[in-house]
């Protein structure tokens, strides 16, 4: 299995009438992949991409980070917004969910009317998504885990890369001397995410090579369950 920009423009080029492409870029490899694979089809996509870089101040490298992206962007000619939030969390809040809170207000309020915002969370971060739903208790919606499409203020949010499994997309980066940040919180294993990513699923592809795959598959079926029982 490979990824290239042919695979994205298939999913993007059924999407009608959009009037500008956002990519969330955090400067990490997922989202430089896409922002780099995208930027290669603008003029057969006809629209217009942009980026975005949410700045959330948690990190002494926030700085350079900002500075990485805005290189990047700056080397594909790509626009791009940067917008700074306070996400320090109070007293018993989540440090992970105050973060993705402050950016979603801020996707919500940036896209006009039809504009679509492109995410690079890949196969991995659903099996993993799915399986914290599964500890939290949820129901058949939450097992859906992240949708690939779903309204967002007033266009859409679009996940592209939920087939593709990270080493895949990481074998990109690599073929295209992509350079990327990583973030050391993503290594912090008191995170439940990192948990599962670091401790877990190692174990998991141990015994089952497959696994991301797997429930990945099985969030799918759980999202046209949801679907279905919603109609009823």
């Amino acid at each position: 299995m490979s990824f290239s920009p042919d695979h994205l423009y298939q999913q993007l080029a059924a999407l009608t009438a959009v009037p500008r492409f956002w990519v969330a870029y955090s400067g990490g490899c997922d989202s430089h992949v896409l922002l780099h694979a995208l930027a290669g089809l603008r003029e057969q996509l006809a629209v217009p991409v942009h980026a975005i870089h949410i700045n959330h101040g948690l990190q002494t490298e926030a700085s350079a980070w900002e500075r990485h992206c805005q290189q990047v962007c700056d080397g594909l000619s790509v626009p791009l917004e940067i917008v700074r939030v306070d996400a320090r969390p109070g007293a018993g809040e989540s440090p992970e969910e105050k973060a993705r809170q402050a950016r979603y207000r801020v996707f919500t309020e940036m896209l006009q009317d039809d504009d679509v915002l492109l995410m690079a969370h890949h196969e991995d971060d659903q099996a993993e998504t799915l399986l914290l739903q599964m500890l939290r208790g949820t129901g058949v919606k939450g097992l859906a885990a992240m949708p690939r499409t779903a309204p967002l203020g007033k266009g859409k949010l679009f996940r592209p890369l939920l087939d593709f499994p990270r080493a895949v997309l990481q074998q990109y980066a690599h073929q295209h001397k992509l350079v990327w940040v990583d973030d050391p919180s993503n290594q912090d294993t008191r995170f439940d995410r990192n948990f599962l990513r670091h401790e877990i699923m190692p174990l998991l592809h141990q015994r089952w090579p497959s696994v991301t795959s797997t429930l990945s598959r099985t969030a799918q079926n759980m999202a046209e369950s949801a679907s279905l029982l919603t109609e009823l």
